[in-house]
């Protein structure tokens, strides 16, 4: 289909109930820039921006904002009973009501990119508590000119906060893709997976060059993710992500003694062969041990070049007054000087300052 009958389907759409969701009211002023482009000779990427919503009121204005420069804003809604619906159509954009049930992250997400019209390039899926960094479209332009066979692209992702403006977990995430050729797997913490096998889709993602922060709500439930994991393990028992996520919430729910259980069984999956993860697992099951040692050191010995156990081992060490091996570990930390690009290290475990008073001091002065 043509730019030309697109606008004219797109006129149209505007008073169609049933193409709700279909586009927003910048839409058809997007394509006609499109348009002018393509006719005079541009490449254009045509990018959008998605999100599934529930009860997401508080949130849209902000995220919309953020991504006010894609060509398309969508959201499907999965049953808000609060001013969602209305709040979209106050900021001009169309809101699609979907039904998922059993409810399941996957499905949801695969329903609304579905709905998006084919001449969409690439989609950034944001969820409605997390905004673009200001520059992010002209970045991204820029890394689709550096490499035009890219499918999938990285960006860095600020997941929690030390204090206003001060990152505490970010990590590289990569939830911008090409419209064609990827699904949402999983019922909860969902990944994409290429729809075929293909070169171009199993390439790793390449640098997008842009920021996406994240701004937790307190008030959002988590009690459906514990069940979704128990699916998403049913459904692939050999999978030592899912299991790892399931020890993880029950962790987070209090019930310790299956968490440690199941923290356990992942540790024997002979499939669970990430060092990092493996030594994230022993960092919780000392969180539960009124001996910790032990799974800080196993956790050390998973993963030797990063920082995160050995700074757990520094305040084991502080608060038990064993300053001479507090400085040992202390100085053995500073000595990794990478970040990983993954979510299980924050900030605090880079804080070289606070690290350095535990090697220079002596004795009780050494505390952090």
């Amino acid at each position: 289909m043509g730019t030309g009958e697109l606008l004219q389907i797109g006129a149209a759409a505007q008073h169609c109930s049933g193409l709700r969701g279909w586009l927003n009211t910048t839409y058809v002023a997007r394509m006609q820039e499109t348009q002018s482009d393509q006719e005079a000779g541009a490449e254009v990427t045509v990018i959008a921006v998605h999100t599934i919503t529930l009860n997401e009121e508080q949130h849209l204005p902000r995220w919309a904002a953020s991504a006010e420069d894609a060509d398309l804003l969508q959201i499907a809604d999965t049953g808000s009973t609060d001013t969602t619906v209305d709040v979209a159509d106050e900021l001009g954009i169309e809101v699609t009501p979907i039904h998922v049930s059993p409810w399941r992250f996957d499905l949801a997400r695969n329903a609304g990119v579905a709905l998006l019209p084919p001449e969409v390039d690439i989609v950034i899926t944001l969820d409605a508590d997390e905004v673009l960094v200001p520059g992010w479209r002209a970045a991204l332009e820029a890394a689709v000119v550096e490499e035009p066979a890219a499918r999938r692209w990285s960006y860095n992702y600020v997941w929690s906060w030390v204090s206003p403006g001060v990152p505490d977990v970010q990590f590289t995430a990569d939830r911008c893709y090409s419209r064609e050729g990827w699904r949402w797997h999983g019922a909860v913490h969902e990944v994409l997976v290429p729809t075929q096998s293909r070169g171009d889709l199993e390439a790793p993602a390449v640098p997008g060059g842009f920021g996406i922060e994240h701004y937790s709500d307190a008030s959002k439930s988590r009690r459906s993710y514990l069940e979704l994991l128990r699916q998403a393990v049913r459904e692939e028992p050999n999978n030592p992500r899912q299991l790892f996520y399931l020890a993880r919430e029950y962790f987070f729910v209090g019930r310790w003694e299956i968490a440690r259980d199941t923290f356990m069984a992942y540790l024997a999956m002979p499939q669970a062969t990430w060092p990092a993860e493996r030594a994230e697992a022993y960092r919780y099951l000392a969180k539960m041990d009124d001996y910790p040692e032990r799974w800080l050191l196993r956790a050390v010995a998973e993963a030797p070049g990063r920082r995160d156990a050995v700074v757990d081992l520094v305040d084991l060490y502080v608060g038990q007054e064993r300053w001479h091996e507090a400085r040992g570990m202390a100085a053995r930390a500073l000595k990794v000087r990478e970040r990983p690009g993954d979510y299980m290290t924050a900030a605090e475990t880079w804080d070289d300052d606070r690290l350095l008073k535990v090697v220079e001091g002596d004795g009780p002065q050494s505390s952090v």
